[in-house]
């Protein structure tokens, strides 16, 4: 006999959101641990890709802000250094078929402008939504948005946001955690299993008739300025 669908093909399901709950398991409840056991496929964007943003937030305040010259050069040749070390795994992804290369931070930024201002650079920033897209168009419209209780930054580019990205993006599927001692840990897993079972469906649905997820990767070398 067959195996069920979700045997064969699993949802992708891309996590963000504030760095500590983000990365720490157990901060997030071991949340790679749940969406795995659940049947997902879980998604970690890299740490280097944070420091990137930090360093791109240079170059916009120096165009935009009071920030002098010298600090935009200097961020522009730590990005192109940090690039240059990850460049021989980002040409080994681009000739894999099963595994995507990194966008560049200037990608992310193209991207995230076009829906909210790069000037959101306190906490994860205009970052965390770009991170959101990124994910999208790399098959991963499952999104857990992970946040610390009151995390304002978060709240204004994370949650924040959510409506927008369905907007733009019809086909994505995107729930916001809060992590907190004091929050019901209850409450975090059935939201997220809430997400996956609409993840299965969707799955299942695009599965029948034939469609595949966006791949919009443009490329493994378009490292601006380097």
């Amino acid at each position: 006999d067959a195996l069920p669908l979700r045997d064969v093909i699993k949802p992708r399901v891309g996590l963000v959101g504030e760095i500590l709950v983000k990365f720490h398991p157990t901060a997030n409840n071991k949340v790679v641990e749940l969406v795995e056991a659940e049947g997902g496929e879980a998604v970690m964007p890299d740490l280097l890709d944070f420091m990137l943003y930090s360093a791109y937030n240079s170059i916009f305040k120096h165009r935009k802000l009071a920030e002098s010259a010298r600090g935009e050069r200097t961020a522009k040749l730590v990005i192109c250094a940090l690039e240059a070390v990850r460049r021989q795994i980002r040409r080994a992804l681009a000739r894999s078929a099963r595994f995507e290369p990194p966008k560049t931070i200037y990608q992310l930024a193209d991207m995230a402008k076009e829906i909210l201002s790069l000037g959101n650079c306190t906490g994860e920033g205009w970052f965390l939504t770009a991170e959101m897209v990124e994910l999208i168009h790399a098959g991963a419209p499952n999104i857990i948005c992970m946040q610390p209780f009151a995390c304002l930054p978060n709240h204004v580019t994370g949650k924040g946001m959510i409506k927008e990205l369905r907007r733009q993006y019809p086909g994505s599927n995107i729930v916001a955690v809060d992590y907190d001692p004091g929050a019901s840990e209850v409450n975090q897993l059935n939201r997220i299993r809430l997400m996956l079972a609409t993840a299965f469906r969707n799955l299942e649905s695009r599965t029948a008739g034939g469609s595949a997820p966006a791949d919009d990767n443009n490329g493994a070398d378009n490292a601006r300025g380097c």
